[in-house]
């Protein structure tokens, strides 16, 4: 008889990954999570701004929602009391994000195997999904040094 997964309950996964700093310091907020898909919202904000002449997000605020939806989606699939961490992750910008407009980054888990799990995902403006600001292709290593929603950080919620 084989053993029955227990996955990160998706409610509890939302409160622990919401309460990291970075995802408070860049106002990152769930929009979608499902096992194996998720969304964030990160709101336009003139402190990640990365040219002041013209106001565009700096990309690694980019990045950074683009490495977090990754993450967490990985949580999503993975058994309860996992670690992950970024292996490698690879963003092709296509176009800057506009001034004043919100960025949604979305991501997927499109194949598992053992130890690492293999995403891709885009960033883009609410209402433009099909015109994204950047592609995203992510691994992340399961199961070994890295972050787990049961660590304690000093400081989250």
């Amino acid at each position: 008889m084989s053993e029955q997964t227990s996955f990160y309950p998706l409610d509890t996964l939302k409160g622990i990954i919401e309460g990291l700093p970075q995802y408070k310091e860049l106002g990152l907020v769930t929009t979608v999570l499902e096992r194996g898909r998720c969304a964030l919202r990160m709101a336009y904000d003139e402190r990640l701004i990365g040219n002041p002449d013209n106001g565009v997000l700096h990309g690694g605020a980019v990045t950074t929602l683009l490495d977090s939806v990754g993450g967490m989606v990985v949580f999503t699939a993975i058994p309860e009391g996992a670690s992950v961490a970024t292996l490698d992750l690879r963003i092709d910008y296509l176009k800057p994000a506009t001034p004043g407009r919100a960025v949604i980054g979305e991501a997927e888990v499109y194949k598992m195997t053992k130890s690492v799990a293999f995403v891709r995902g885009k960033a883009f403006h609410e209402d433009e999904p099909d015109d994204p600001i950047a592609h995203a292709f992510g691994s992340f290593m399961v199961g070994s040094v890295g972050f787990s929603p049961d660590t304690k950080i000093e400081g989250a919620a």
